[in-house]
């Protein structure tokens, strides 16, 4: 479902186009059209209808915001490509806390954004199709669940996917749009079903309280920022020239976002759309819930039983669904950043087998879930904690670029460049001081309605990190050697083998533990039952095994505690010593088999790991359905290789049929060999398995790994060269390092294989370097 895992050398492939990367990153800013006029309309209902026609000056002052937002995000483009976007800003220039801080909000804000997204877009949805109200929490967490999926299969891929409703939700309201605006201009004037309903239970406004409730108009209008940020987020995700490309489609979603919102909001006063709760709408039909301001736009323009009414609102519930695509952009990419700064788990900073931060997109789908069921599912409820993030966010970056540019003009001396950075300085100070003012009022009038939410986990999440950061922090300081430390091998080393039986995984531990030449070694037992080991004892003396028997007594037949204290009784003897435990333990193929076996021993080893001074080993002893495994396993990468149009095997035996399981662990070492398999094929290469010794063949592969090993004071450039058969090792004498032989590289080979100690080996072969899949 995921995909099949893609190679490393891939992650240029997933480069996105400004044409992909704009529905990738703008989708969250272009959707808000769909609500934005409405949240605006929702306040000023609280006034009654006399209020509405402060509804143009506020969808102004947004418009004209938004312009500022996106002409101050192109500076940071430019200035920081490396894709920190925000946090970056803030960290560089203001301190890291000031940059924790963003971090933060951002998080909160991405999380927000696909809860929010994924609920409007439900809910439009349930305009259209009225049945759908009584299952909107389900269908939003299958909604999430779905571009999780798709996300997890890789940015490129999902961008793709998002694409095509993004260009027709675009098209879409624009068609609306200029429908709308030529019936007007014509005189054909628009009704929409809301133009006679009257709004119920309003509150005279005047004075100080007027200008509240505009500013909470205007606070609720600015959802349509929401998403602006997420290009500066991603610039590492665009094709070169990056910063270029991040900068016009920055200005491409400013330009179609603010136009959309502004024809939306036209059309919706010029149909008369009266927006309410339904409790304070009269008129209303009972039981029935009023439509989306959008929904009722396109009604009056198109007609309520029009393909194009039907269509819109398709398109509408589309894009607010997709727009939680740009937080799956931006959130696991911020967590990597910060999982490598050492502020997250270091489990965010690695890639899926898609190349995507799979554990940042899951992180981020577990909690949008959460906010979903907790929040039932309400657009409006969850809408009064979002924008405090992306707001704050906006201020500290705005900041954190002034003295950005500040520090560059210190050091500048051209006149031209100078000015270049004063005009830059000037977009961002304009872009600070709005987006400060509206922060305070987006903090004033959204408090107390459940924006306090937002506030309290802010810096709870401020607070993890910095406690996480401060764990890391404290283990490299712990692990750290001293410059004056010095490395000392223990006095001796007292070798334990543990024995429950005598069966042939003891005989291995034994015999392993032997192999290691320790200064002491015994086995131990525990007194279980007096029979046992009393049966034990005469086997081991029967078979004369050189190794003395120790028995423990456990007179509450317990096994852990027992050992435990005999090993630290050995320790205590011996404090220079170290004690090493073998542990035999038993190597299963199928997964049900793990109940049955090894729980004592994993317990025991959890113990032991906490003695100090004490070495765990276990030795591994493979039963038949491992074995099995292993054969099948083998077969099945040889058969991937052979299948290509390289040097023809000998007819194989058909491998075993895989479990489920198999095909998991081993789709990565499968597909990696078919690539190889592809890639070479051209050379006549033939399998290393197949190669016989002592004949000047060709092979063909991937360098596993890389090493210089000197014999006899002269150095040896060593690598393992592995094609999914077999490996094979290849050695250059005299040589310490050479251009191009590195860990990954794909090489071709021709010499002569000799065996020496049970190891193949090709020495001083003619070899030739191959591209890399990206090269």
């Amino acid at each position: 479902m995921v995909g099949r895992p893609m190679h490393s050398e891939m992650l240029g492939e997933t480069l996105l186009p400004k044409k992909i990367a704009l529905p990738v990153f703008a989708s969250d800013a272009l959707s808000s059209v769909a609500y934005a006029t409405e949240e605006i309309l929702l306040v000023l209902s609280a006034g009654g209808l006399a209020l509405l026609h402060f509804t143009w000056w506020i969808a102004a002052a947004v418009g004209l915001l938004m312009l500022v937002v996106v002409a101050s995000y192109r500076q940071n483009v430019h200035a920081y490509p490396s894709g920190g976007g925000d946090y970056e800003v803030a960290t560089t220039n203001l301190g890291p806390k000031v940059g924790l801080t963003v971090a933060s909000a951002l998080m909160v804000d991405y999380i927000l954004t696909v809860a929010v997204s994924v609920s409007s877009g439900v809910a439009n949805l349930a305009s259209a199709f009225p049945a759908l109200n009584s299952h909107v929490v389900l269908i939003s967490v299958v909604v999430i669940a779905t571009i999780t999926l798709l996300n997890l299969r890789g940015v490129r891929e999902s961008g793709t996917a998002f694409a095509v409703p993004t260009y027709c939700f675009v098209a879409a309201v624009g068609v609306m749009i200029v429908t709308g605006l030529v019936r007007v201009a014509f005189g054909h004037g628009l009704h929409a079903e809301s133009e006679h309903y009257t709004i119920v239970n309003t509150t005279h406004y005047n004075g100080v309280l007027l200008i509240f409730l505009l500013l909470r108009a205007f606070a609720s209008g600015c959802t349509a920022l929401t998403g602006v940020e997420a290009i500066s987020n991603g610039v590492p995700a665009f094709k070169p020239p990056k910063s270029k490309n991040a900068a016009t489609t920055l200005a491409l979603l400013g330009g179609i976002a603010v136009a959309m919102f502004a024809g939306v909001t036209a059309l919706a006063l010029a149909g008369h759309v009266h927006a309410a709760d339904a409790a304070n709408l009269s008129g209303l039909p009972a039981g029935q819930q009023p439509r989306t301001v959008i929904a009722q736009v396109a009604r009056s323009v198109f007609g309520g039983n029009s393909p194009f009414f039907f269509l819109l609102q398709v398109v509408t519930a589309l894009i607010l669904v997709l727009a939680a695509n740009t937080a799956f952009n931006g959130f696991p990419v911020l967590g990597s950043i910060l999982a490598k700064d050492g502020y997250l788990p270091r489990q965010l900073h690695t890639r899926g087998d898609r190349l995507a931060f799979s554990n940042g997109i899951l992180l981020l789908a577990g909690f949008a879930t959460l906010l979903v069921v907790a929040f039932n599912a309400s657009p409006t409820r969850l809408i009064q904690l979002y924008i405090v993030g992306v707001f704050v966010s906006f201020v500290c970056s705005q900041t954190g670029m002034i003295r950005h540019w500040n520090r560059l003009l210190r050091d500048t001396a051209d006149p031209v460049q100078r000015r270049r950075m004063m005009q830059s300085r000037v977009i961002n100070a304009v872009g600070a001081g709005v987006t400060a003012a509206v922060l305070v009022i987006v903090l004033v009038t959204k408090f107390a309605k459940g924006a306090w939410i937002v506030v309290l986990a802010m810096p709870l999440i401020w607070l993890v990190m910095r406690a996480i950061n401060r764990h890391y922090a404290a283990v490299a300081q712990e692990l750290t050697p001293s410059d004056d430390a010095v490395f000392s091998l223990p006095a001796n080393n007292h070798a334990l083998v543990l024995v429950s039986k005598l069966h042939l995984p003891t005989l291995r531990a034994i015999g392993y533990a032997s192999a290691t030449r320790p200064s002491t070694l015994e086995a131990v037992t525990v007194n279980l039952d007096d029979a046992e080991v009393e049966a034990l004892k005469a086997e081991w003396e029967r078979r004369s095994i050189p190794v003395p028997l120790t028995v423990i007594a456990s007179p509450y037949r317990e096994i852990t505690r027992p050992i435990i204290e005999y090993v630290k009784r050995v320790r205590t003897e011996n404090p220079d010593d170290v004690v090493t435990v073998y542990i035999p333990q038993y190597v299963l193929g199928h997964w049900w088999e793990q109940v049955l076996h090894n729980q004592s021993a994993l317990r025991l080893k959890s113990r032991l790991l906490f003695q100090r001074r004490v070495v765990v080993a276990a030795v591994p002893y493979q039963l038949e359905s491992a074995t099995a495994r292993i054969e099948a396993a083998k077969a099945q990468a040889h058969g991937a290789y052979q299948g290509s149009a390289m040097t023809k095997p000998k007819q194989p035996k058909p491998p075993r049929q895989r479990t489920r399981l198999q095909s998991l662990t081993l789709e990565n070492q499968e597909l990696e060999a078919a690539e190889l398999s592809q890639e070479v094929s051209p050379c006549g290469a033939t399998a290393i398995a197949d190669c016989p010794d002592r004949e000047q063949v060709v092979m063909a592969g991937t360098l596993r790994t890389v090493r210089m090993r000197p014999r006899a004071g002269v150095p040896v450039l060593e690598a393992d060269l592995w094609d999914g058969t077999g490996s094979v090792t290849v050695s250059w004498l005299g040589r310490r390092q050479i251009p191009g032989i590195a860990p990954g590289r794909r090489i071709v080979v021709r010499g002569r294989i000799t065996t020496a100690g049970g190891q193949r080996a090709v020495y001083n072969p003619i070899y030739e370097l191959r591209p890399g899949p990206a090269d």
